[in-house]
């Protein structure tokens, strides 16, 4: 994604509704995720949003580094857990075996399907060998824009295994859960969790 497409910009524009919304914390996924995690494991974030699972994970002992593509959205993470957010695109993520795991909930899910294996690429080389990657994605079969504008690539889970595989990752797992998003329309979402 550029700085100026329809994605970024709802979140730039929306930032303070978005992080003012009724969410649920995802507890159980986050418990599973630093349960495989040594004691004070280097977590990265990718798409922190409004900072309530990075302040979640910090609250557990863990050093985690929160980022978010919107300068506005990291604003709000950062009055809620009371340290900087690093402003990061996904395609321009660098690090080198840096982090124990990485976090992506509900975020990578506006990769343009035809740049996803290089972000995921770069996840991996982020990652320590052992390092334990979760993302979250919205279902489909075909990349598409929601009611807000903002930019899908709404895999199905066998195109997502197949990347997964392709890509060098181990341990894939996937599951797939009825739920919804900000646009209050019923979504079917996929769970994954990887190793490197």
């Amino acid at each position: 994604m550029t700085n100026d497409d329809p994605t970024s910009s709802f979140y730039n524009d929306n930032a303070t509704i978005y992080a003012a919304r009724e969410r649920n914390l995802p507890q159980s996924r986050l418990d599973a995720f630093l349960a495989a995690l040594p004691a004070g494991a280097s977590i990265l974030e990718l798409g922190c949003g409004a900072g309530q699972d990075a302040a979640y994970m910090i609250s557990r002992g863990f050093d985690v580094m929160p980022t978010d593509g919107s300068t506005e959205l990291a604003r709000q993470a950062e009055a809620l857990i009371g340290k900087p957010v690093r402003i990061l695109r996904f395609e321009t993520l660098d690090a080198r075996e840096a982090h124990h795991g990485i976090w992506a909930e509900a975020s990578l899910l506006h990769v343009f399907r035809a740049s996803l294996p290089d972000v995921l690429n770069r996840i991996r080389r982020a990652l320590k060998d052992g390092g334990i990657f979760h993302a979250s994605f919205k279902a489909g079969d075909a990349e598409g824009h929601d009611t807000f504008g903002r930019y899908y690539n709404y895999p199905s889970a066998a195109w997502l295994t197949a990347l997964l595989d392709k890509g060098g990752w181990r341990d894939v797992t996937m599951t797939e859960a009825d739920g919804g998003g900000f646009d209050g329309k019923p979504t079917k979402w996929l769970y994954v969790k990887a190793r490197k």
